[in-house]
């Protein structure tokens, strides 16, 4: 009698341990972002008084100056790949397999932390000397609390709302390769949890008794299913899986994840466990109301939005939204677009490229006579995107455009956004701009603002240099309305310089130089050289942003982190995996 009172208690001491232990998971990761709250707000509070500070100074000498301990850290921790060179270039055994990138070397502490914590959350005060059917009972509450908890930061990750995003400026893709491991984290301690419990049956009987007993109760039925699901959701997610196979990846990736939580709530019925479910599960439905409050209130009103798709040269596309209602744009921000008549209900995210606002006129044929009828003639508000054609939706796109009259077609769209907008160069003096191919996209929105706001007076920037490698000429058609009116803007000679290098010119009398400041180059660029080349004319603090492929984003970290001891120069790399 005695003996089982005391394994009662003992019981309920690790019952009331393991709700604890789950409570501190919260509590570290909730203090890790309060950390990177308080350092990111630091470094935003010093970026904004430097953009103060340089109104009207030329020189900004004292930004030029690199801070000996920062500039180590950056150059060994945040900016440092994993090993070597290599993290945005993909890691590809063919043309068909994508096996992903690696992750940065600070992207890899968080990972080891995470999975360090949860080792030993799950280990700790465990009673290796006791019985085998009590620590395995012990093993197999803990492993299902913390898989159970870890579903909290795990669904709230995922989502593209995310707070975290916009309250830490930490971008969605960071967030996803850390859904990804914690993902992996909960299905291994799902797992434990399973044959924490199945062991012991089996050395007491044989399997036999495991079936019976799983077929004989809801309670594990429920919970054989659901380790089932979070199997299934970790074996069909690797990168060459997702890469090959996207959108059947991402309907069978939610279908799996739904019925995971629904035999979970099942088998946690009247479980303190069952609250940590509720909560991640209220996450998860405020996240995707908040999508279709979003994609309703953009693109429902007395107009609809609407996409025209325009085919380019070099399988490309320029896409024109007119949307139901406008918005303020800012550089750096994506959208997701969503086309009924090519797919359905899927979604694919684009950096806009430009926004401007266009007079609609009315079908009647008569003319506004009177310079008033002019000026209350309403405004819709566009914004533009430059897609390359790929495979899946983008394909079907530019088909549907090339095969229209004038190869250009308008179909009904929706736009869910925006989002983005984490990354700030106003307090810049010095701004170098890298992009490969359309990953001019993200670019050309910041050269707008940063010519006008070196005209305004709004701005550190000073000088600015815009890096784009391309394979053809005909490319420059992607953004030939927009650079147009950027060429034209007040003081843009002041400012901006532009370097175009044609990777496959047909001719080499193609590559002409239209101006001192719109230079044209055969061949790739020597990122060291043009780099080295803005640090010996470097105006203020200098940040250096790259969009391409991850061939052209390694070269341009690696050699950012090279001069990180010579000059006060901060690196961004703008880019989506997935």
């Amino acid at each position: 009698m005695a003996t089982e009172m005391e394994k009662r208690e003992s019981s309920s001491f690790y019952e009331a341990l393991d709700d604890k232990l789950a409570h501190y998971t919260l509590l570290a990761l909730g203090c890790a972002a309060a950390a990177y709250y308080i350092w990111h707000l630091a470094f935003r509070f010093s970026s904004h008084l430097r953009r103060l500070s340089t109104f009207g100074d030329q020189n900004q000498r004292y930004y030029v100056q690199a801070h000996e301990r920062f500039s180590w850290v950056k150059k060994h921790v945040i900016y440092a790949p994993l090993f070597r060179n290599r993290h945005n270039r993909e890691l590809q055994l063919s043309q068909a397999i994508n096996m992903g990138t690696l992750p940065s070397r600070f992207h890899a502490f968080l990972v080891v932390g995470i999975v360090a914590m949860n080792v030993a959350l799950c280990v700790v005060t465990t009673p290796y000397g006791t019985e085998e059917d009590t620590l395995a009972g012990i093993v197999r509450n803990r492993t299902g609390t913390m898989a159970t908890v870890n579903l909290i930061p795990l669904i709230l990750m995922a989502g593209r709302n995310n707070p975290l995003i916009a309250m830490l400026h930490v971008p969605f893709d960071t967030w996803n390769l850390l859904h990804r491991w914690l993902g992996r984290i909960v299905v291994l301690e799902a797992l434990a949890h399973t044959f924490a419990w199945m062991v012991p049956k089996v050395q007491e009987g044989s399997w036999n008794v495991v079936g019976e007993a799983i077929s004989g109760s809801s309670f594990l039925l429920s919970g054989f299913v659901t380790t089932c699901t979070l199997t299934a959701l970790l074996v069909h997610s690797p990168s060459a899986i997702r890469h090959a196979f996207y959108e059947t990846f991402i309907h069978f990736h939610f279908v799996l994840a739904a019925v995971s939580m629904g035999f979970l709530w099942v088998h946690l019925n009247g479980m303190v466990a069952q609250t940590y479910l509720l909560v991640a599960i209220v996450f998860w439905a405020l996240e995707r109301a908040t999508r279709l409050l979003i994609l309703v209130y953009r693109n429902v009103g007395y107009n609809s939005t609407t996409a025209t798709v325009e085919a380019l040269p070099g399988d490309a596309m320029r896409v024109t939204l007119r949307l139901a209602r406008p918005w303020t744009f800012r550089p750096g921000q994506h959208i997701y677009l969503y086309v009924p008549a090519i797919g359905w209900w899927t979604s694919h995210p684009f950096s806009v490229s430009w926004s401007e606002s266009e007079q609609v006129f009315s079908d009647e044929k008569a003319l506004p006579l009177a310079q008033q009828d002019l000026l209350r003639t309403p405004e819709k508000e566009t914004l533009s995107l430059l897609i390359r054609r790929r495979t899946g939706m983008t394909d079907k796109l530019f088909q549907r455009a090339v095969n229209s009259i004038g190869s250009r077609v308008t179909l009904r769209a929706f736009v869910e956004g925006p989002y983005g907008n984490i990354h700030s160069m106003d307090s810049y003096g010095t701004v170098m701009l890298f992009a490969g191919g359309v990953g001019i996209t993200h670019h050309v929105p910041f050269v707008r603002h940063l010519v006008a706001g070196f005209a305004e007076g709004t701005v550190a920037t000073r000088r600015l240099t815009l890096v784009w490698i391309i394979q053809s000429p005909e490319h420059l058609e992607w953004i030939r309305p927009w650079m147009t009116r950027i060429l034209a803007m007040d003081r843009r000679r002041e400012v901006l310089r532009i370097m175009l290098f044609v990777t496959r010119p047909r001719n080499t009398k193609e590559i002409q130089s239209p101006s001192a400041t719109v230079q044209m180059f055969p061949g790739r660029p020597n990122i060291d050289t043009l780099v080295a080349m803005e640090v010996e004319n470097q105006v203020g603090a200098m940040g250096v942003l790259v969009c391409g492929n991850g061939g052209l984003s390694d070269d341009v970290r690696r050699v950012c982190r090279k001069r990180q001891s010579q000059t006060n120069l901060d690196f961004v790399e703008e880019s989506f995996t997935w």
